[in-house]
């Protein structure tokens, strides 16, 4: 098995900045649509929405997340 190395977090340089995948509003995966630093203390991220790129949004808990029926 290959091992995967992701890029240092160029905030922190602690942490590995690791992508996050979603699903679009019809159900089809966006791969990397967003990349965020695994160093808690950080909290750096880079997100792609509608084809603009925000840096630093907050980064909220999915616990209270409510998930949609099909």
């Amino acid at each position: 098995m290959d091992q995967v190395y992701w890029p240092k977090c160029q905030k922190c340089q602690n942490g590995d900045l690791v992508p996050l995948s979603d699903f679009g509003s019809q159900g089809a995966a966006i791969h990397y649509k967003a990349w965020v630093c695994t160093n808690p203390d950080c909290g750096f991220n880079l997100k792609i929405r509608n084809g603009d790129v925000y840096i630093n949004e907050p980064i909220m808990s999915g616990a209270t997340h409510n998930t949609r029926s099909h």
